[in-house]
């Protein structure tokens, strides 16, 4: 054939496509875990503790096993010894004390633990048959906040004779010596709520045994798959290979999702007792009482600064409700908190202290920007009050703060007992602020702070934040050339619902010198596309699995000549590609669809993070009759390194923005004095909707790339949500500024503000 005489030049990197994705799921296409069928196949039900503390005396299940339909009732006793399941992350001994097992053993500790599982013929008859168990337990005092844990006096493990599974602790400089001779100093305790991710879809399993191969396949696995199946085949005394792990299409993570639970042993373990297939779904009161519930902390958190407003220290008491076990990553939120609280701001002496206390509540695990949100909230709130005390305007504040372009890279305080280092990669925090107040309208709309405009006290908060992304170790990936010349790519990375399969095929078209259209498919998060893979967390996908995309393609590349070569006979140096169609001399050309069969593996590590940044401004309106407060206008501005799809990008932002103004405003887990959620349905959960936030606008700036990859990118999937909770707390004590009213709690509810507005003298005639 004849070579085409011109290359189109590959520009999809950068380029504002929609998401491939999409065309699936608009049209009814989607393939979710309920959407799954298997012959033979059985329903589990899952019996949950409705006692937040006690101890089981007996499980009673011979009237649940007599039903009809029944298959099998398991509980601790019939599988003997119950397994925990390790942490995944910051796995300190003192932490792994507090395990959680796989099905309660002895005791009970949160409402919703799981106590027995029912395998039955339908859903239906597995659920009534729950009804018929009979189970005994002695109940127990039930510690329900963090004052009545501290005290230890009642105590969760009673082998272990504590409530306090470890404090992390942050340190740079002498923060101690720092305070002593400051010329300025302020103490003030905050508050962040318990609430969390809540997905779309709830989870939910199906798990297969094939006895003839001794092998168990479980479906529906999302976000760490090969690290899930190595944690199963170690519970079930398989090899790994013998545990396949299969991801389809997912209604959501955000940091929630795809972790280990108890129900992914459990199901798995009731497939191969019986030998049948097993699918388990969870109802939303399941989902709101046995997901990962995250934030709730509170703290002590000091500023000690010159005169003229330069920061020399932070320090900080934090209590983090961990509930009634550590989870595979219920500690980093902790860990976050520890290290992230100074944020971008140039501060030399820092200690953070952050105790992890366990409760009889769900246990925690990590949402969207864990641990970030939770000290955005506190330390800018803290700085525009040291601002004030000052006589400093609050952005200027902030800006003679900032990190400057020219510390990079510039460290995090370290992690004393994880050991655990970390600096900013790049970034000049100044564009993104200026920016920001820009994008506003700053300088106007301040001149509204406190002003009483139909019958609304009006107001504008500002803060800064950092993202922290790209975690390590590596990621691996692989292509491979199909029979029509068509590309597949295979990635370790997991799709929660960020768009994978259109911007990882963006970074492999360029990567290729392909059109998109070439790229045939992005398969993911499955343990059978490759050999090891690490999944997607931490705002990690682009930076390592598009890296690794770069590495692959460069080696496809180098294959296809190497086969060109030889078809050709000629040396490799004398074959280019153009347009996916290798090329020798006299212009003689080969297609790759006669090169089917060929591919190529790839790879990226590192163990350093990426650290996008930027700042958010809020306008609000406070009515002081009710409590309510309208955003009138947010924005936010991120610098992410290089972009790769601004569009998808756009909808990671916005969305991230609306999640946090949910938690802010309206989302909230209540506990009673006996370990009893009182908001288990959506009837009192209370989550955003469309009308709820219209006026959100995001810009993405690529200023300063990152230096640690090939590409340049950086983690974007959390910046949206870090800094909402201050920046609208700053707001709502603008608007009340004449009430003297300053939040320190969240969420900003109408009867918390309006109570507010009650405790505080009449306002001064603004």
């Amino acid at each position: 054939m004849s070579a085409p005489t011109q290359r189109a030049s590959n520009l999809f990197v950068g380029s504002p496509i929609e998401r491939l994705e999409d065309v699936r799921f608009l049209t009814g296409r989607g393939q979710y875990v309920d959407d799954l069928s298997s012959e033979r196949m059985l329903h589990a039900a899952i019996l949950r503790s409705s006692v937040a503390h006690g101890r089981i005396r007996s499980v009673d299940t011979a009237a649940a096993r007599a039903r009809p339909g029944v298959h099998a009732v398991i509980t601790a006793a019939e599988i003997g010894a119950v397994p925990s399941i390790p942490l995944r992350h910051d796995p300190t001994p003192a932490i792994r004390r507090f395990e959680q097992p796989v099905i309660a053993n002895g005791k009970v500790r949160y409402v919703g633990e799981p106590v027995a599982v029912v395998i039955a013929d339908t859903p239906a008859l597995a659920e009534d048959a729950l009804e018929a168990i009979a189970v005994d337990i002695e109940p127990l005092p039930a510690v329900a906040d963090r004052d009545l844990a501290r005290s230890n006096e009642v105590v969760l493990f009673e082998q272990i004779g504590t409530n306090l599974p470890d404090t992390i602790t942050s340190l740079r400089g002498d923060a101690e010596a720092a305070f002593k001779t400051a010329p300025y100093t302020r103490r003030e305790h905050f508050k962040v709520h318990r609430h969390a991710a809540v997905p779309m879809e709830p989870r939910g399993l199906l798990a297969e045994w094939d006895p003839d191969s001794e092998q168990i396949t479980v479906k529906g696995v999302c976000k760490v798959p090969f690290t899930n199946r190595n944690v199963l085949a170690l519970m079930m005394g398989l090899p790994e290979k013998s545990v396949r792990m299969l991801e389809y299409d997912v209604g959501g993570g955000f940091g929630a999702r795809g972790e280990f639970y108890p129900e992914d042993f459990l199901i798995p373990y009731a497939a191969r007792l019986l030998r049948r297939p097993v699918k388990w779904t969870e109802d939303r009161r399941e989902n709101l009482t046995a997901l990962n519930h995250a934030r709730d902390m509170e703290c002590d958190l000091e500023i000690a600064c010159e005169r003229d407003g330069t920061i020399l220290a932070l320090r900080c008491q934090a209590f983090t409700d961990i509930g009634a076990y550590v989870r595979t990553n219920g500690a980093t939120a902790a860990r976050n908190i520890s290290q992230v609280l100074p944020g971008p701001y140039r501060i030399a002496h820092v200690r953070v202290d952050v105790t992890l206390v366990v409760t009889n509540k769900t246990p925690v695990g990590t949402y969207r920007g864990p641990g970030r949100f939770e000290s955005d909230f506190c330390r800018e709130r803290l700085f525009d009050m040291a601002a004030a005390d000052l006589g400093i305007d609050r952005v200027e504040f902030r800006r003679r703060n900032l990190v400057r372009e020219a510390d990079m890279p510039y460290p995090l305080p370290t992690v004393q007992a994880l050991d655990i280092k970390t600096e900013c990669d790049s970034g000049d925090y100044q564009i993104t602020l200026d920016r920001c107040l820009a994008e506003f309208g700053w300088d106007e709309r301040a001149k509204l702070s406190g002003k009483l405009v139909d019958g609304r006290y009006h107001g504008v908060g500002v803060g800064c934040y950092l993202e922290g992304g790209g975690t390590g170790p590596r990621e691996n990936v692989r292509f491979a050339i199909e029979a029509d010349g068509s590309i597949s790519l295979f990635v370790g990375s997991s799709s929660v619902g960020q768009g994978v399969e259109t911007v990882l095929a963006q970074i492999a078209a360029d990567a290729l010198e392909l059109p998109m259209a070439r790229i045939n498919r992005v398969l993911h998060g499955s343990t059978d596309y490759i050999a090891h893979g690490y999944g997607s967390f931490s705002s990690r996908t682009m930076v390592m699995a598009g890296s690794a995309i770069v590495d692959a393609a460069g080696k496809l590349r180098g294959l296809i000549r190497e086969a060109a070569a030889r078809l050709l006979s000629c040396e490799v140096k004398d074959i280019t590609l153009d347009h996916g169609v290798a090329i020798g001399p006299g212009r003689a050309a080969v297609e790759l669809k006669q090169f089917a069969g060929l591919c190529a593996e790839g790879t990226f590590a590192s163990s350093k993070r990426t650290y996008s940044y930027g700042a958010h401004a809020a306008y609000v309106a406070v009515d002081p009759k009710t409590g309510h407060v309208a955003v009138i206008d947010y924005v936010a501005v991120e610098d992410v390194g290089r972009i790769v799809n601004p569009l998808t990008l756009h909808g990671q932002c916005v969305g991230a923005v609306v999640q946090g103004l949910g938690g802010t405003f309206l989302e909230h887990f209540v506990y009673d004095e006996n370990g009893q959620l009182l908001t288990g349905s959506f009837a009192d959960y209370l989550l955003p909707t469309a009308s709820d936030f219209p006026h959100i606008r995001a810009v993405a700036l690529e200023d300063k790339p990152s230096p640690l990859n090939p590409l340049g990118v950086k983690g974007a999937g959390e910046g949206g949500i870090i800094a909402v909770g201050g920046v609208v707390a700053n707001a709502v004590a603008a608007a009340l500024s004449s009430f003297g009213v300053q939040p320190h709690e969240l969420p900003l509810s109408p009867p918390r503000v309006w109570q507010m507005i009650q405790d505080r003298a009449k306002p001064s005639a603004v």
